[in-house]
């Protein structure tokens, strides 16, 4: 039998802190063998992350230490290896993609320098025959027009694209083992589809394994061969990908396969008022050129939108990267230029100054996608839930304040004790119910959710919709629900539109968009959407 190409033996890590230790991960062990996927599955803090960058010793040691266990790739100890062999492996015969590609290129450094960087300190190549690789890998995966991207920076790139730059570099000395580090999780459904559809072909073509790390059960289903499930740093189950999902037999793996966003949206109520309500509503972005930068074009992020929101209701926007969602969302909020007709409880607020809408603002509250993020990690938890209140509020006392904190807290689930600790102390789901905490503390009449679930874990995104859905009920929240994850807009929105190059192609009741839909874009988008989740043969692109 031939030896696997990655063997974990017993492996445990631990982390020093303060003199205490705490094992992140407790005696695993797995093969991969070359050619085929494995996925290591399990919630945030199960140690899936920890395994996958121990193979390549990328913790932060001395913190980060082995207890016990090998790391055999090509019946070498990885654990035991020296620098300059460690060197050899990483990035050459051991490459990975990362779950942000934003975070993980370097912002000051153009796409064609990035990606020729490995190929030059892996193969020493020139720069002619670097720049001809690169535009071959740009080319390879999916890159539209690659000699016009070569000088463009990660920010002028769409979150796709920045990805598939990233699997460009990852791919770049042709690795013998791929490390993909949920690289599909903040993406759009369809450009997701695609993303798992180029890395299947690429590992058909040059027969590259892959160690695949996600909570996504459905992308679990489509991409691998064989699965470990994860929890608190042990692996409780592992075999067939099938078996496994036909047979589960570990409870937490019962667990994990019934985790999804359940119950019912809102009903629909007419009689409700209009809370947020708009009229052919445009944002345009200038395209300027020449020494004398004049407009030559128009980028037509929101164009001519008509939307109202009402009462106890929950309003889902639907649509990939750069289909204007989150855009149109702000323009409703004021915190982007716009025109058109805007009105937020029966009051034309478009032509408000700053300060004029100041007072509004405690009524209109925004829940962001990455909590961690969008919390401050110098401030504690009750400074970051009660500075709204601060603002608001200047005449009421600190004890009350602290009440209102406390109060706010314990409304979405968690301990109000823990309120003056920091945003790192806490977990993804619970840095998002602090978020939730901060909106909710001012008492709303209006709240704007971009993305609000789609960085957490299956189990932590059911939570969240639960929780959301019982504080809209108890307060009669009017929700504008912007997400490419229909499973939960489904769950919440009871009207849904869908938006494509700003304007808006389908729009109508959650029920008929859902399963009667009308327009060739939004059959694509729920079939690339439910095909994932149900591993269905083929994928929808683009």
């Amino acid at each position: 039998m031939t030896s696997p190409l990655l063997s974990v033996q017993d492996l445990s890590v631990a982390f020093s802190q303060e003199g205490r230790k705490t094992l992140a991960v407790d005696h695993i062990s797995f093969d991969i063998n070359s050619g085929e996927t494995v996925a290591l599955v399990g919630e945030s803090g199960s140690g899936k992350s920890v395994s996958a960058l121990s193979t390549v010793r990328l913790l932060p040691y001395p913190t980060a230490s082995h207890p016990s266990g090998k790391i055999l790739f090509k019946g070498k100890d990885m654990l035991t290896a020296n620098d300059a062999a460690l060197r050899k492996v990483r990035g050459n015969e051991i490459s990975m993609i990362f779950q942000e590609p934003m975070t993980s290129l370097n912002p000051l450094h153009q796409v064609e320098r990035q990606i020729a960087e490995v190929l030059k300190i892996h193969r020493g190549m020139s720069d002619t025959a670097a720049r001809k690789r690169v535009l071959e890998l740009l080319h390879q995966v999916g890159i539209p027009q690659p000699e016009k991207r070569l000088q463009s920076y990660p920010h002028q790139l769409s979150g796709g694209q920045r990805q598939r730059v990233m699997i460009a570099m990852a791919l770049a000395n042709e690795p013998d083992l791929l490390i993909a580090d949920e690289p599909t999780t903040a993406l759009d459904v369809t450009v997701q589809a695609q993303i798992l559809q180029l890395l299947k072909d690429i590992q058909r073509d040059v027969g590259m394994a892959m160690l695949f790390i996600t909570h996504d059960l459905g992308i679990v289903r489509k991409i691998s061969d064989r699965v470990c499930v994860m929890t608190e740093g042990k692996i409780v189950e592992k075999g067939e990908t099938e078996k496994i999902f036909s047979n589960p037999q570990h409870d937490y793996t019962k667990h994990l396969l019934a985790a999804e966003p359940k119950g019912n949206p809102p009903q629909t109520d007419t009689s409700k008022p209009i809370v947020v309500k708009a009229d052919d509503l445009k944002v345009w972005f200038p395209v300027k050129r020449g020494f004398m930068r004049r407009t030559v074009d128009h980028i037509k992020a929101v164009d001519g939108v008509d939307i109202s929101v009402r009462e106890g209701q929950t309003l889902g926007i639907v649509g990939e990267s750069g289909s204007g969602k989150t855009t149109l969302g702000l323009a409703l909020l004021r915190m982007i230029s716009s025109t058109g007709e805007i009105s937020f409880r029966d009051r034309d607020i478009q032509r408000f100054s700053w300060k004029e809408m100041r007072p509004l603002r405690r009524d209109m509250q925004i829940v962001f996608q990455d909590p961690f993020g969008s919390l401050s990690p110098r401030m504690s938890i009750a400074d970051i839930v009660g500075e709204g209140l601060a603002v608001h509020f200047p005449d009421i006392s600190q004890s009350e304040r602290d009440a209102r904190v406390a109060n706010a807290l314990e409304e979405v689930g968690l301990d109000a004790a823990t309120r003056f600790r920091y945003p790192h102390e806490f977990s993804g789901g619970q840095r998002q119910r602090i978020s939730i905490a901060r909106a909710m503390v001012l008492e709303p009449k209006f709240v704007m959710l971009d993305e609000p679930t789609s960085a957490l874990d299956m189990s932590v995104q059911a939570q969240v919709v639960d929780l959301l859905r019982d504080l809209q009920k108890r307060h009669d929240l009017a929700y504008l629900f912007i997400s490419h994850d229909l499973k939960v807009v489904r769950a919440l929105a009871n009207d849904v539109i869908v938006m494509k190059d700003g304007k808006v192609v389908e729009s109508g009741p959650s029920e008929k968009v859902f399963d009667h839909p009308e327009t060739d874009y939004t059959k694509a988008l729920m079939a690339a959407a439910f095909r994932i989740e149900t591993a269905g043969a083929g994928i929808v692109s683009q």
